[in-house]
């Protein structure tokens, strides 16, 4: 459900950053968006609530923007969804404009789900195993969740490699009770 209202959104917003040849600039302004609702519990909460009216949010986002100063193209997007009461699908949003521009530079995008954040040689390392098996260049996308207590959870496109520690855990649980 959320995809179908997400997709339009970012192909229009890519189709008007394409025009005027800034891409790059949205992306990075978008994922900088991204990252502030993933850091921020409350912000993430906010955009999702439906407890708050839409002129409130349009209001907050408005004051939330000025600070920010991101690119005028994500400004204005941002501040277009806000008033369409669309907020709760920014997220969804920012990540079909990242499929839609790692397509447009014939890369493909993959999800990175890690206990710890991973560092920069460990997601160019990621990268590069990645970019070996799969024959494109790879956009990494990386979520933290402490649940996993170590190893990786690896999604791109409809493919799935987990190795977590939880995972791990889980099926010898599973097998411990079979056995027992």
């Amino acid at each position: 459900m959320l995809s179908h209202i997400a997709r339009p959104y970012a192909q229009a917003l890519f189709d008007l950053a394409e025009a005027d040849g800034s891409v790059v600039a949205v992306e990075q302004g978008l994922v900088n968006l991204l990252a502030l609702a993933e850091q921020s519990p409350d912000f993430a909460r906010f955009l999702r609530s439906p407890v708050i009216n839409t002129e409130e949010k349009e209001v907050a986002i408005h004051a939330i923007l000025s600070r920010a100063n991101p690119h005028t193209t994500v400004g204005n997007f941002v501040k277009v969804i806000a008033r369409n009461g669309r907020l709760f699908a920014l997220p969804a949003i920012i990540k079909a404009f990242r499929g839609l521009a790692a397509e447009a530079r014939g890369e493909v995008s993959a999800d990175v789900t890690s206990a710890t954040p991973l560092s920069s040689s460990q997601l160019t390392s990621l990268a590069s195993t990645l970019k070996a098996k799969i024959g494109k260049s790879v956009t990494l996308n990386q979520h933290v969740d402490p649940s996993l207590i170590g190893g990786l959870v690896v999604k791109v496109g409809s493919q799935m490699i987990d190795s977590s520690l939880k995972t791990k855990l889980t099926a010898m649980k599973i097998a411990m009770k079979e056995v027992g």
